[in-house]
C-alpha cells in the first residue's frame, strides 16, 4: 500500500476510513451525539459540517451529494428537514467535540462529538454597533440641519454687511 500523503489513516485503507467516517456521520445525525476516540472525532468534524452545509442548501443536487456518503434515506431526511432547520441561522460550527476520560481497556483518548443545537446569540459587539448606527442615522438629519443653518447664517450676515456698506457709500457720495 502506498504511504498516504495527508497524514496517517484511521484504519487500514482509505476506503475503510471513508466507510468508517460515513457510519459515524450516520450515527451522529441519527442520535445527535456519539462517543468515540479523539482522532476519529477530529476527522469526522469536517465531514459532518460539510454535510450539514449541503443540507442547508436543500436542493436535489445537495441531497444526492449527501446520499453518496450517508446511505440511509431516513437519516438523510432527518438531516435535511430537522437538522438543517436548526442550523439555519448558524454560519458554521455545527459540531462540538468535548474530551472525556480515557477509554477503559486501552486508555485511548476519548471524546464526545455532538451537534450544537443552541440558538445563535448575537454578540454584544454587534448590538453595540447596530445601536451606534441607529443613533448616527437619527442624528444625521439634525447635523445636516445645523450645517445648513451654519452655512446660511454667514451668507445673511455678509448680505447685511454689504447692504450697510452700499448705504454708507451712497451717503458719502
Amino acid at each position: 500500500m502506498p504511504t498516504p500523503k495527508k497524514g496517517p489513516r484511521l484504519a487500514s485503507s482509505p476506503a475503510h476510513e471513508r466507510l468508517m467516517l460515513a457510519n459515524m456521520a450516520t450515527s451522529l445525525f441519527q442520535n445527535g451525539r456519539i462517543t468515540t476516540t479523539l482522532p476519529k472525532a477530529k476527522r469526522l468534524r469536517p465531514l459532518a459540517e460539510r454535510l450539514i452545509t449541503f443540507a442547508k442548501r436543500g436542493d436535489l443536487h445537495s441531497r444526492r451529494r449527501v446520499m453518496r456518503v450517508i446511505r440511509n434515506k431516513s437519516v438523510v431526511h432527518i438531516l435535511f428537514t430537522q437538522i438543517a432547520e436548526q442550523m439555519e441561522q448558524r454560519e458554521g460550527g455545527y459540531t462540538r467535540i468535548v474530551k472525556i476520560a480515557p477509554r477503559v481497556g486501552d486508555a485511548a483518548p476519548a471524546a464526545v462529538i455532538e451537534l450544537v443545537t443552541e440558538p445563535v446569540a448575537k454578540k454584544a459587539v454587534v448590538k453595540e454597533a447596530e445601536a451606534a448606527a441607529k443613533v448616527a442615522e437619527e442624528e444625521a438629519p439634525a447635523v445636516e440641519a445645523e450645517a445648513t443653518e451654519a452655512t446660511e447664517a454667514p451668507v445673511e450676515e455678509v448680505a447685511a454687511v454689504e447692504a450697510e456698506a452700499l448705504a454708507d457709500a451712497e451717503k458719502a457720495e
